[in-house]
């Protein structure tokens, strides 16, 4: 914008009255010009009292990268052979327990705002010491690049910004959003799973809540580059989106990739085929889904897939190794939510996932053995197995990463109709809460042993003897080690508290959340923000690793919000969650 220029020389004073009003005309309209193109973005950010109808909207501009992937040619075309489905819906059943006549009482609304209050500490933080960059290095102020450099932390922000009411950030946030230049990076790779999951997931659900076209814009700029990871011999995508390989044509598939990753994008593509109208992105993860499909009896333990898949060539017979957590977490995850998010349609997304839940119970999950004064605590893990030729070998350890699993196997039971997968669920949910309670910090480490009992149901009487051979005498009853006791804010316990609670309606769950998060900010918290934690068994003061992802602000004390808000802000029945917490709304 080019504005007036303003002479105040001696002779404009001597000119006439008309030239005087003409002058003050341009200087107002000038003056206005720059305060609402330059001054209105920073405005303070109002007190969480402003009604939001209250606050002037600010506008987001889209501006196009640097390159253009679409004008890449692909080496391997194809003809879609999927498309979204159409005609009417599955009657799918209701997710959410029925909270008529539920009333927001002080409590719970003084737990929602300090929620608030902690993410608006990180955020504020973010946006002085780190603004664009990734991630904010909490102890030392610094910021850092992890994923590109594309203001990951920002990006998988945008919608716990909307829904916590924080619009002026909100906006200037997206508006930074929507200027990103994929093309302006270092890094001569990126990684796909998390690059969709974290800008893909976030720039979606944030216009699915927001309605500016220009993120949607932007989301459809960064799917149409991530298209290209698919551009290889048999479809299948690798670990990285290499630049230059996708250019030239020598991309492959992975020999031995990690199951979640290529098979943990169906639901962002799928969304972004339904708002774009682009039936590619959806055709891209069907063909993922095929693959899936075809080989899910072919594993060494039929009805799950391997920790690590050979997708060059199709095969999941070689790996012995299966598991709900690092590695295949959230393939499991998405087979729900993708019949969610199709409504129903097509049905094999079902099968698969009761299929995959039948073989869950029977080998990987496991009840710890406790003391009298524990027994009250019906609670489960879900493990690892190892398939040998002769045996299978079960083992009764746990991750933080796996507590996703009491939501999905609730999920999966509400919209199915299995009733007692949803009493799994809990049990599930509650043996992370009470793993979080076991430790002085009241946090989960990421990984820990457990001494296990013979069945999920059966007699289980307390055996000091096996306690004091095969446990940790340092650590609570019933623990055998905490092999890896590190607590890097991660969301998976809140996660499935919070839907369990939704799906449930058992209010001591919040307490269990509330008792959580007062426990993660005692343990976590700097002077700038919240930090990993070396060791959950420590006594008093913690030690900080001066790292916090971006999912602390994307996930973790977004289900610590929303659990401590009323039950219509991000119905399940309304919105399916992606792995990084990103509601897209579900089609009508």
């Amino acid at each position: 914008m080019i504005f007036p220029t303003i002479s105040w020389s001696r002779r404009s004073l001597r000119r006439t009255a008309v030239d005087r009003r003409l002058h003050r005309l341009v200087l107002v309209a000038a003056v206005f010009i720059f305060a609402v193109l330059v001054l209105q973005p920073f405005r303070a950010r109002p007190s969480s009292g402003t009604s939001s109808t209250s606050r002037v909207r600010l506008g987001v501009r889209f501006e196009p990268s640097s390159f253009d992937w679409t004008t890449v040619t692909r080496h391997h075309p194809v003809s879609l052979i999927h498309e979204l489905p159409t005609g009417p819906a599955a009657q799918l059943r209701q997710v959410q327990h029925d909270f008529s006549g539920y009333k927001h009482d002080a409590n719970t609304k003084s737990r929602q705002q300090a929620v608030r209050t902690a993410f608006v500490r990180s955020w504020d933080s973010y946006k002085k010491h780190a603004w664009t960059m990734d991630e904010l290095a909490p102890v030392s102020g610094e910021g850092k690049n992890t994923f590109g450099g594309w203001a990951a932390t920002l990006v998988d922000a945008l919608d716990t910004l909307w829904i916590m009411d924080l619009r002026e950030d909100f906006y200037l946030a997206a508006s930074v959003a929507a200027r990103l230049d994929w093309a302006n990076t270092t890094d001569t790779s990126v990684n796909l799973f998390e690059t969709t999951i974290r800008h893909l997931g976030g720039l979606l659900s944030a216009y699915d809540l927001s309605k500016e076209l220009a993120l949607l814009e932007k989301a459809k700029e960064l799917g149409n580059m991530l298209y290209l990871a698919f551009d290889t011999p048999n479809s299948l995508p690798g670990f990285w989106l290499n630049f230059d390989d996708a250019k030239q044509g020598y991309q492959v598939a992975g020999t031995n990739d990690p199951s979640a990753s290529p098979c943990s994008l169906s639901l962002e593509f799928t969304r972004l085929s339904q708002l774009t109208g682009d039936n590619k992105f959806y055709d891209a993860v069907s063909r993922v889904t095929d693959f899936l499909e075809r080989t899910q009896n072919s594993s060494k333990l039929p009805g799950m897939w391997p920790k690590l898949i050979n997708f060059r060539e199709e095969s999941v017979s070689a790996e012995t190794g299966f598991t709900l957590g690092a590695l295949a977490d959230s393939l499991y995850e998405y087979l729900p939510k993708m019949a969610v998010l199709l409504g129903g349609r097509p049905p094999r997304y079902e099968m698969m996932h009761r299929s995959a839940m039948g073989t869950v119970m029977d080998h990987l999950l496991f009840r710890p053995m406790l003391p009298e004064e524990d027994k009250h605590n019906d609670i489960l893990f879900a493990g690892d197995a190892y398939v040998y030729t002769d045996a299978i070998d079960r083992v009764p350890e746990g991750q933080h990463l796996s507590c996703f699993t009491g939501g999905m196997f609730a999920l999966g039971g509400k919209l199915f109709d299995i009733p007692g997968h949803v009493d799994i669920g809990e049990r599930l949910a509650r043996g992370c809460a009470w793993a979080y309670d076991a430790f002085p910090t009241g946090l989960m480490p990421e990984i820990f042993g457990i001494v296990p009992c013979s069945s999920l149901d059966g007699p289980c009487p307390w055996d000091q003897a096996l306690w004091q051979k095969d446990g940790d005498q340092r650590l609570k009853k019933g623990f055998a080690n905490a092999r890896d006791p590190r607590y890097i804010l991660r969301p998976e316990a809140i996660e499935s508290i919070f839907l369990l609670y939704r799906m449930t309606g058992k209010d001591d769950l919040r307490d269990m959340a509330w008792r959580m998060f007062e426990s993660v900010m005692k343990a976590t918290k700097t002077p700038l923000a919240n930090s990993a934690i070396a060791d959950v068994t420590a006594e008093g003061e913690t030690t900080k690793l001066d790292s916090m992802e971006s999912f602390w602000l994307a996930e973790t004390l977004k289900y610590f919000y929303l659990i401590f808000s009323p039950p219509d802000v991000i119905s399940l029945d309304e919105f399916v969650l992606n792995t990084e917490a990103h509601p897209f709304h579900r089609p009508k």
